[in-house]
């Protein structure tokens, strides 16, 4: 006499322990597969870098074009309670309170509407993260050394001896240790606007290489030089790029 309401053993479900067997084989395999997919996705977010460069590159030769094939000054005038700069005007006043306007700058009129300003490996939401303005403004900064300087004359492009291997723009970022709330005890990353060969302001971090656009327009990932990245915040990998990508040398022609 057969039992109503049994099931065979074919048709019964998984056991607890069967069940808890299922759960660790997935987490184990998640373990093994987050890693690749987080350099998958790593990896494209650098594409998405150099991307934005190669833009800023053919800017840049646009902007030479319409001004007599010289570079744009590192500062420009004051304007109202702020100061313009080649990434645009920048208010005076409070850290992280600023008001900031990108049409200003001097590359604006070439890439407006792109959406190429911040690199997308610049983690401002980041509780270490010190915002400049009211939100994160620039991710790349410009090769101060083609600028003149601070206040000096900017170079003439075509006297590039090796346009080819002379950065124009690149990843960029600062330790801050003097404006609140950062502090000695808390150091904290920042956007940064310049990289020259003696400020370690060149900020590494695609896997510890910095993108950088050169001035003939190509865009590669690089090196820091080595034993320049800052000890305040290592782990960031802020330093400088090798002297040789950012200092200006002449070719022979435009010295005679």
């Amino acid at each position: 006499m057969s039992v109503k309401g049994t099931k065979s053993g074919s048709e019964q479900g998984f056991s607890m322990v069967e069940l808890l067997v299922i759960v660790a084989v997935i987490a184990i395999v998640m373990m093994l597969l987050l890693p690749a997919l987080q350099r998958a996705k790593n990896k494209g977010l650098d594409i998405v870098c150099m991307s934005n460069l190669m833009q800023f590159g053919k800017a840049g030769h646009m902007y030479w074009g319409d001004n007599d094939g010289r570079a744009f000054p590192y500062r420009d005038e004051q304007l109202e309670d702020g100061d313009v700069y080649w990434f645009g005007w920048l208010q005076r006043g409070a850290e992280g309170e600023r008001r900031f306007d990108t049409t200003k700058g001097a590359l604006h009129q070439y890439i407006v509407g792109t959406g190429v300003e911040v690199c997308p490996r610049l983690d401002f939401i980041n509780d270490r993260f010190k915002l400049k303005a009211t939100g994160a403004a620039y991710g790349y900064g410009y090769n101060l050394h083609l600028a003149g300087g601070m206040n000096g004359s900017p170079v003439l492009i075509s006297s590039l001896a090796s346009p080819s291997t002379t950065a124009f723009l690149a990843d960029a970022a600062q330790v801050n240790t003097f404006q609140a709330p950062a502090s000695k005890e808390n150091p904290m990353i920042e956007e940064f606007y310049y990289v020259n060969s003696r400020e370690k302001t060149a900020h590494f971090r695609h896997s510890e290489k910095g993108c950088v656009v050169f001035g003939d327009g190509s865009v590669s990932l690089n090196v820091f030089a080595e034993g320049s990245i800052d000890d305040r915040m290592p782990d960031q990998s802020i330093g400088r790029l090798p002297s040789d990508m950012l200092e200006v040398n002449r070719s022979a022609e435009a010295d005679n």
